[in-house]
């Protein structure tokens, strides 16, 4: 996809606004990281980016990494499950579901609900999971969660993504579905009892919402139509696998830029897994990711891990310089954005969930200080960033799952 540089927004540049909205993004990779490869040296804007985070040299300037951030691991659940599904939950360790994981709405939900009411989708949940088979349950595969047993699927069909977005027509179709709906709704009120009535009301409030949805699409056509995007031509199922990272990446910058949304995440692969995958010019032969986690006591099998994982950063740079080269006004989409790359699992190997993995690129306005390596005391919880996160997009909580306070950001 061809994406040329969005200098209208609303029919006005954003020059002519007093600031550029601020949005959160999330680049999830699964099974953790090769650790000896990816420790950096040095505290704040004396640091040396690691071999596995290399390919970030010549964005240094723009990004700052955490250290010894942790999550508690519950047992009795499946790691790596709990690992994606829990890493953004604002579940206490202690407060679990029926299910046995730590899972309540998670930080980018916390934060779309900040954020919902100015843009036509509440958040934007994207997957690269390359598989047709089926070999995991919704816990794999997905980190945006509106509640326990309330998953905010993700799509990973580009061509599905894309028309969601950006095709108009297909949701003047879904108006005047809704238009039928609020008719049948209006004409059932006289027959019913007090909570039935209270129920219904709930209902035409979700349908209300969905009618502003569309009117905010139909608001940002002008917009969307000087694009002149052109949907994806080539099927999910045959990209090559960076191919397909890439492209899900530009889907979501083109959503941020519009302001179509101001909350997205990109899971790059589910976690687990025991099918083979393919990794399109980095290895000859399909790889079993999660397998090689448990093997990185053999030498070759660790540094092929490595490289894997810098193949990631790589992927996350891509779409990094992507948002570097959006103009807004006298800043970028990128200056505007945080946009968070890590993961659940520290490392696949053990199952560990301390110091886990975690680089943020973009200043989300000017709260988050870059060109810094952040190194919390060991033991911090991760969730201390979580909530800054979130107070950096308008919460006002002041604590969040088992944090202790808000991570100083600048």
């Amino acid at each position: 996809m061809s994406l040329p540089l969005l200098e209208v927004m609303h029919g006005r540049t954003w020059a002519d606004q007093p600031t550029a909205p601020k949005r959160a993004a999330f680049f999830y990779i699964p099974n953790g990281v090769v650790q000896d490869r990816w420790g950096v040296d040095g505290d704040d804007s004396e640091f040396k980016l690691s071999p596995t985070l290399s390919p970030l040299q010549d964005l240094k300037n723009y990004i700052s990494v955490y250290s010894n951030l942790d999550r508690v691991k519950v047992a009795g659940t499946d790691g790596h499950a709990q690992a994606s599904t829990c890493w953004l939950s604002s579940a206490h360790p202690t407060e679990l579901s029926p299910a046995g994981y730590p899972l309540k709405r998670t930080v980018d939900q916390l934060i779309a609900d900040q954020t919902a009411a100015h843009t036509p989708f509440r958040s934007l949940e994207l997957s690269c999971n390359p598989y047709t088979d089926n070999k995991e349950s919704v816990y794999f595969d997905n980190i945006s969660w509106y509640g326990h047993g309330h998953v905010a699927k993700s799509m990973r069909d580009p061509d599905k993504v894309f028309r969601r977005l950006f095709v108009v027509d297909e949701n003047k179709v879904s108006a005047s579905i809704l238009d039928l709906v609020m008719e049948d709704a209006k004409s059932l009120q006289r027959q019913l009892g007090r909570q039935d009535l209270r129920k219904l009301d709930e209902y035409l409030e979700s349908v209300r919402a969905v009618e502003k949805q569309i009117k905010r699409i139909e608001d940002r056509k002008g917009t969307i139509e000087q694009l002149r995007l052109e949907a994806p031509t080539v099927p999910w199922p045959e990209l090559e696998r960076h191919e397909y990272i890439r492209l899900m990446g530009d889907l979501m910058v083109l959503a941020l830029q519009t302001d179509l949304t101001r909350v997205a995440s990109l899971m790059v692969a589910p976690e687990r897994w025991s099918t083979p995958q393919k990794v399109h010019g980095l290895f000859e032969q399909p790889i079993l990711h999660h397998s090689w986690t448990h093997q990185q006591g053999d030498d070759r099998v660790r540094a092929e891990l490595a490289r894997l994982d810098q193949y990631h950063v790589e992927q996350f740079a891509y779409v990094v310089k992507k948002m570097l080269a959006v103009k807004e006004g006298d800043s970028t989409l990128l200056d505007n954005t945080m946009f968070l790359f890590g993961s659940g699992l520290s490392s696949g190997k053990d199952h560990i969930y301390t110091n886990l993995p975690l680089v943020i690129a973009g200043s989300a306005g000017g709260a988050i200080r870059t060109h810094r390596h952040v190194k919390s005391d060991a033991g911090t919880p991760v969730a201390n960033l979580w909530l800054a996160m979130t107070q950096v997009m308008g919460a006002t909580a002041e604590s969040l799952g088992d944090s202790t306070r808000a991570l100083q950001l600048k």
